[in-house]
């Protein structure tokens, strides 16, 4: 597995983005994330994704493909990196 993947879901309670990360919580920054490089990885991302839907802390769970540039975690889609980083324009007040 060459791809990267990170785990991904909106939170319950708000519908607000969400990412798995490294103390194991759902987190509303991606830089956070665990980044899973194998497939075992993948694996285990998604089994913790299950969980979590399974116990109604998350819904809408993914896993999403993404590039780590310079210590920064970019999602590969579009979708993903609005999620993740918000709009793709800015608004005028």
């Amino acid at each position: 597995m060459s791809t990267a993947y990170v785990l991904t879901a909106n939170r319950l309670t708000d519908g607000i983005a969400v990412w798995y990360d490294r103390d194991s919580k759902w987190n509303e920054w991606i830089g956070r994330s665990i980044v899973a490089n194998t497939k075992e990885e993948a694996e285990r991302l998604e089994a913790v994704g299950k969980k979590s839907y399974a116990d109604n802390e998350v819904l809408d769970v993914n896993l999403v493909e993404v590039e780590e540039i310079e210590g920064q975690i970019r999602p590969l889609r579009l979708r993903e990196r609005i999620r993740a980083e918000g709009p793709t324009i800015e608004y005028m007040i």
